[in-house]
């Protein structure tokens, strides 16, 4: 699915927060890999929240995206799997 798709699915509060992560990753000077992924986690929660009818949609599409951006960042290969404390 692409991105594009995904965020017609979606109402404007996801897709601000969308903007808002993607650019945070993407731009923040002080942001550190664990706070990236408690960015990533904290978006898939609130889409659950807000939005429940579209996390498959999310998972699939933007989710991937987002661990993307993290991962080009720091130079990584692979993110570590599941929820941070």
């Amino acid at each position: 699915m692409e991105s594009d798709d995904f965020r017609s699915m979606v109402d404007a509060r996801c897709g601000v927060m969308l903007e808002v992560t993607s650019r945070t990753l993407e731009e923040d000077p002080d942001l550190r890999l664990c706070e990236g992924l408690r960015l990533i986690e904290a978006t898939h929660k609130a889409i659950a929240r807000l939005a429940p009818d579209i996390v498959a949609s999310f998972e699939a599409g933007e989710l991937p995206r987002l661990r993307g951006i993290l991962m080009e960042r720091f130079g990584l290969a692979e993110l570590p799997p599941g929820p941070l404390n």
